[in-house]
């Protein structure tokens, strides 16, 4: 019996060697890469089956997990052109019809291999159930994440973080067939505010075309910016 105190002692020594869970990796990704309010500058390069390629410049704008505002500047193409995201819903903004228009989550977010769920809907807490699973990358964690409704952008993803600060290495994202659609690598990792580190650059896969393939850029992020709630209402599109 006098073992048992000693036993006891070393259950959380135990639980560390472990790693962390699959809940903490899925909260540890949500505040790495969607931060409760913050504004940015992203540069977005889709190249396609063909070989060419198109890049846009976009402001971000986030308040809370359910609202999110883009704004196009580059190329003049779609200058003026917006989204929004309030919820579960999503909307573009053409600016020469003056008019918004529904999109879904798992449309492509402007004709690229990132779907708009993956720019616009960083809720991985909310949106996934995981389980810790051996990794096959080194010096990573690596979960396995399950939908828990169809909002989501995926099915299924298997996500790898780095042991030291669960900060995101790659991702592979599965149809509900187990088919994997594409996959994700992130790279870069840049304090981008006190306390504040992330990868500024993820490329994106598509592994049913392998030709085809997106790289998002993060330029520029702020932490300490206002957010208005009228910033993020319909009417407010276009102003």
């Amino acid at each position: 019996m006098r073992l048992l105190p000693a036993l006891l002692l070393l259950l959380p020594l135990a639980a560390a060697a472990a790693g962390p869970t699959a809940e903490a990796i899925l909260k540890a990704y949500d505040a790495v890469m969607g931060p409760p309010v913050f504004e940015a500058e992203n540069e977005l390069t889709s190249v396609r089956e063909d070989g060419s390629s198109r890049t846009y410049v976009m402001r971000f704008l986030k308040r809370d997990a359910d609202k999110f505002r883009v704004w196009f500047r580059e190329p003049a193409s779609v200058k003026g052109q917006e989204i929004l995201r309030l919820g579960d819903n999503m909307w573009v903004y053409l600016p020469n019809l003056k008019r918004a228009t529904r999109v879904a989550n798992r449309e492509s977010f402007q004709g690229g291999d990132f779907n708009n769920a993956d720019v616009l809907r960083v809720n991985y807490a909310g949106d996934y159930e995981g389980t810790l699973v051996p990794s096959d990358v080194p010096d990573t964690f690596c979960a396995k994440l399950k939908a828990t409704h169809p909002e989501t952008a995926y099915d299924a993803i298997t996500l790898y973080v780095r042991r030291k600060d669960l900060q995101p290495v790659a991702a592979r994202y599965y149809a509900s067939s187990g088919k994997l659609l594409r996959s994700a690598e992130f790279s870069e990792v840049k304090t981008f505010a006190k306390g504040y580190d992330r990868p500024a650059k993820v490329v994106m896969r598509n592994e049913l075309v392998p030709a085809r393939s997106s790289t998002l850029v993060l330029r520029s992020l702020s932490l300490d910016v206002e957010a208005p709630p009228q910033r993020f209402m319909q009417t407010d599109l276009g102003r």
